[in-house]
């Protein structure tokens, strides 16, 4: 079936677009169907933007660092009472000081530091409860590598260590608790054709 071209073209004409400009200001309406408008009220969008800039150090982070370094002048290395706790691949040196029970972890407070674990803070205050020298002395701990538990065993052997510079009567009651023990066990090596240490893939007999 043929379509003539003048029969498309008047077609085509009889078709008409028409479109109306409200005089509200930022208002576009067309007509159809269904009219549809679109409102862009540009007076009520307000963008709001608000930056806050952390300062590089906390408060109170950086008045433990100043409280460390006036407290150990010349740094951790020059201090005498000093003891090198280690614990998996926790390292963590340790400088005691006579004051009033305070416990400073990388400039943090030791409970922060440890997050408020039950278990770990035990283990770093278990030395100076074993000779009764809780309030007696202030520690300082510098600790690198290994995880959050591991440290803490690092400290308290450092602590054990740093209490032996104090007096070398310390040594029997600490030797007693098994605090100046190194502990060796370390996570063992994976092996070929292994999934882990020890565990083996699923046998299959055919």
């Amino acid at each position: 079936m043929s379509v003539s071209i003048s029969s498309l073209a008047s077609s085509l004409s009889s078709l008409s677009f028409s479109y109306q400009i409200s005089q509200k200001p930022n208002t576009l309406s067309f007509p159809h169907s269904q009219s549809s408008s679109l409102s862009l009220a540009s007076e009520n969008l307000t963008l709001r933007i608000t930056a806050a800039v952390a300062s590089p150090l906390e408060p109170e982070v950086a008045d433990l660092k100043k409280l460390v370094k006036s407290r150990l002048p010349g740094g951790f290395a020059a201090q005498p009472i000093i003891g090198t706790g280690r614990r998996k691949c926790a390292i963590a040196r340790v400088v005691l000081q006579e004051g009033t029970g305070k416990f400073i972890i990388n400039y943090r407070d030791a409970k922060e530091y440890l997050q408020g674990n039950p278990l770990w803070l035990q283990y770093v205050k278990f030395p100076l409860q074993t000779l009764g020298y809780e309030t007696s002395y202030d520690v300082f701990v510098k600790a690198h590598g290994g995880g959050l538990s591991g440290q803490a065993q690092a400290i308290s052997l450092g602590i054990a260590r740093a209490l032996l510079k104090v007096s070398e009567i310390h040594r029997a009651p600490l030797r007693k608790e098994g605090l100046l023990t190194r502990d060796a066990r370390v996570v063992e090596r994976k092996k070929v054709g292994l999934k882990k240490a020890r565990k083996a893939p699923q046998f299959s007999k055919r």
